[in-house]
């Protein structure tokens, strides 16, 4: 029997090297949809300083008399409407940083993709998700250290429960908008509601489905705070200047402006080659009236059979 012959031929690896690969550009594990940044209305701040201009709501309080009468000449009553002398300001946030990009490397590989470009988008990116954390944790301004004492209220028994949402919706009962929470409070408000026979509906919004409770999404992010013992907040929110809700501030128009609020500035080369381009964001946020805010404290996102209920 004879012996099989071999023949030279081109390898694989070799004739890889001939071949132009498809290519995807960066992925970053890191980036979240953000949902908070895209349902949250945004007003224009064009002076840079946001005043909410309130009626005084405590006492002496806002002199309304108004008077009903049935039959006779009635003796009209004196009104008017008081308002805080010293109304909140909020003025706008800054997040910055410098982009640097050798001129090389953007000269000789930016075929299938633009390096600068691709560098730019990865950074508004980051700045973004820095944005919608601080938009929610910043000690002076974010929504969960703006919410009145009276706002809040704790869970009853570790997890979330349809008892609890509904007690948020007593709270924010005036055109509630969503439910904001961590993705794993989510996860324990779903077991929670199915365990009582009431599973949550779904939603689509954006194209993706949001379980709802009485009708209102729970919109998830991963900005809220998760303990290491599992302990998270939920959200109740009203928004829009309109309905006297929570708003996003920005000032569109800046030098630089790729969108609103959000600027790109070239800055020069130095001697190095070295690209240098200045990207900033404006923002803050704002409640307009304390009741915007509902706050569910002390979440539990761990199974609910770890917990003892009361009976019935």
């Amino acid at each position: 029997m004879s012996t099989p012959q071999s023949f030279p031929a081109l390898n694989a690896k070799a004739a890889r090297n001939l071949a132009t690969a498809t290519v995807t550009a960066p992925q970053w594990d890191e980036i979240s949809p953000r949902w908070l940044l895209k349902l949250l209305p945004y007003v224009d701040v064009d002076g840079g300083v946001y005043r909410v201009n309130r009626v005084v709501s405590k006492i002496p309080g806002p002199t309304v008399d108004l008077l009903t009468v049935d039959e006779g000449e009635p003796k009209l009553p004196n009104t008017f409407i008081d308002y805080e002398e010293t109304p909140r300001e909020y003025h706008l946030s800054t997040i910055q940083t410098i982009l640097h990009t050798h001129t090389r490397i953007t000269d000789l590989y930016s075929n299938r993709f633009d390096q600068l470009r691709e560098q730019v988008r990865l950074t508004v990116e980051a700045l973004k998700e820095k944005e919608e954390r601080e938009i929610l944790n910043h000690p002076k301004f974010g929504i969960l250290n703006i919410v009145a004492p009276q706002q809040k209220i704790q869970t009853r028994y570790g997890p979330p429960t349809p008892d609890d949402f509904d007690e948020l919706l007593s709270l924010v009962w005036k055109k509630p908008a969503y439910f904001l929470a961590h993705p794993k409070a989510i996860a324990a408000f779903g077991r929670e509601a199915t365990r009582r026979g009431v599973p949550p509906p779904t939603v689509s919004l954006f194209g993706s489905p949001f379980i709802t409770w009485r009708g209102i999404p729970l919109i998830p992010s991963d900005k809220l705070p998760l303990s290491k013992k599992g302990l998270t907040s939920i959200l109740l929110l009203r928004v829009g200047e309109n309905q006297r809700g929570v708003v996003g501030l920005q000032k569109a128009g800046v030098t630089g402006e790729i969108e609103p609020g959000l600027s790109v500035r070239y800055m020069g080369t130095n001697e190095n080659s070295i690209a240098s381009h200045l990207v900033t964001r404006y923002f803050s946020v704002a409640a307009l009236d304390e009741d915007a805010i509902g706050l569910l404290e002390n979440v539990s996102v761990t199974n609910y059979h770890e917990y003892v209920y009361p009976k019935a």
